[in-house]
């Protein structure tokens, strides 16, 4: 009969793989992965829904003809799949590393949004909107340095 450890020795082991040099990378690989993913996303459920139209009140009035047309979408499904994709990829960030590092982190997908936003899609970005997004990205290279400083896990 195989024995399995307990919980606490899988949480030292975990904790142990990740506080080394290839784990934080690999952690940061997996994140950036999540990341990527969440973006592409966003963007397929951005462009699922440019083809659907906008939708108001009018729409909301026949919500079965609406709900219809959205889910004939084919780009609605696939940006619901990437999302999976990126969720399976964040459950494994969070089991190595810590929320107070990765949940900030995730701040690299609204830099990444805006920017195809304005570059692909040709969407106005005020200039207010990039302060924010420099502010953001001083955020996380703020924590970013904290994560290599300590051990961030």
């Amino acid at each position: 009969m195989v024995e399995v450890p307990g919980a606490e020795a899988l949480e030292g082991t975990v904790h142990a793989a990740a506080n080394t040099s290839g784990g934080r990378l690999a952690s940061v690989v997996l994140l950036l992965v999540s990341v990527v993913f969440a973006v592409a996303g966003q963007i397929t459920l951005k462009t699922a829904m440019d083809n659907v139209g906008r939708l108001g009140k009018s729409e909301l009035g026949s919500i079965g003809q609406t709900v219809g047309r959205v889910a004939r979408e084919p780009r609605l499904w696939v940006g619901l799949v990437l999302f999976g994709v990126s969720a399976v990829f964040w459950l494994i960030v969070l089991s190595r590393v810590r929320l107070s590092v990765a949940y900030p982190m995730i701040g690299i997908s609204y830099i990444a949004v805006v920017l195809f936003a304005r570059y692909h899609l040709h969407e106005h970005v005020p200039p207010l909107r990039w302060i924010g997004v420099a502010v953001i990205a001083i955020g996380i290279a703020v924590i970013g340095f904290s994560f290599r400083s300590s051990s961030g896990v």
